[in-house]
């Protein structure tokens, strides 16, 4: 657990049309958000070491806006099941006061009125890198937009450094992910996977000064389709120490891919990530009726 000096807002590392994202509101006075779902550390394949995941600990004044969301979410599950679940208890009172001097946001993603809003503020913060980005996502398919951008940073002079899946645990997403690491790779930017367990993390650094941690994987699934929740920060202690982890892990459990590793690859697995890339672009625009969706 990272815990900074003032503030408290930090972040737990967790080794371990859908709803995705994952919200925990404990009697209005502390909030969780992040990747980890409610599942057993030890369910992985082979014995493996638990997933390797991230969420934060909020206090302060985004909580109402945190504890709303739950409760929003609670009213459709009983929308839906046609008021066979109670519904939520009546919301504490909200904090009155600032806790600490971290200044942060808290993200939602639906298909109404927040569609776009996890995906503008990483691009914001891409767009405006000046040294380093570093970002962990499970699942990773950018669309063209989310692309250039990382591609135009990484051409400027700035660091760009994925940590990605290293395992196989969806084998449509796995392939089609390795689609784009050639062109990823020509442009500077460097590619590490993941081995020591599964990836589950959702986090971003850039500059040791932003930072994000959330649900949202950078694919057209939780762009496009699911409902996702992340938390931005500004603050460079909590981005720094952030940065340190993920540092740490690829240090621990990560390997780099080359580009003469991309070249060496057999014919027969470079056409099937593109073939699994094409069904992943079929399987966005199905699900999305016929919607303009960037995945080209």
């Amino acid at each position: 657990v990272f815990r900074p000096e003032i503030g408290r807002l930090r972040w737990r590392r967790h080794r371990l049309r859908r709803l995705h994202c994952k919200l925990v509101v404990i009697d209005g006075r502390i909030a969780f958000v992040g990747g980890i779902n409610v599942i057993d550390d030890m369910d992985t394949p082979n014995q493996l070491p638990p997933r390797f995941d991230y969420a934060v600990a909020v206090e302060g004044p985004l909580l109402p806006m945190i504890q709303r969301a739950a409760r929003h979410l609670w009213q459709i599950v009983r929308w839906a099941t046609f008021h066979q679940r109670p519904p939520p208890p009546p919301p504490p009172a909200p904090p009155t006061r600032a806790v600490g001097d971290m200044v942060a946001a808290f993200l939602l993603r639906d298909n109404l009125r927040h569609r776009g809003d996890i995906e503008e503020a990483y691009l914001d913060a891409v767009g405006g890198a000046r040294r380093e980005i570093f970002i962990a996502s499970a699942y990773f398919l950018p669309g063209r937009r989310f692309r250039h951008a990382l591609m135009e940073a990484a051409r400027r002079g700035v660091e760009v450094v994925l940590l990605l899946q290293g395992r196989v645990e969806y084998v449509l997403l796995r392939y089609a992910s390795q689609a784009l690491y050639g062109t990823l790779l020509k442009a500077g930017v460097r590619i590490f996977e993941y081995h020591k367990s599964f990836l589950h993390a959702k986090v971003a650094v850039v500059d040791a000064s932003w930072a994000t941690v959330g649900s949202s994987n950078i694919d057209p699934f939780s762009f496009l389709l699911a409902r996702e929740a992340n938390v931005v920060v500004r603050h460079g202690g909590f981005a720094a120490g952030l940065r340190d982890s993920l540092k740490r892990a690829m240090d621990d459990g990560a390997q780099e891919v080359r580009l003469e590793d991309q070249s060496r690859r057999p014919v027969l697995a470079r056409l099937m990530s593109w073939l699994a890339y094409s069904a992943v672009r079929v399987l966005v625009g199905i699900a999305g009726y016929g919607r303009r969706v960037d995945v080209e």
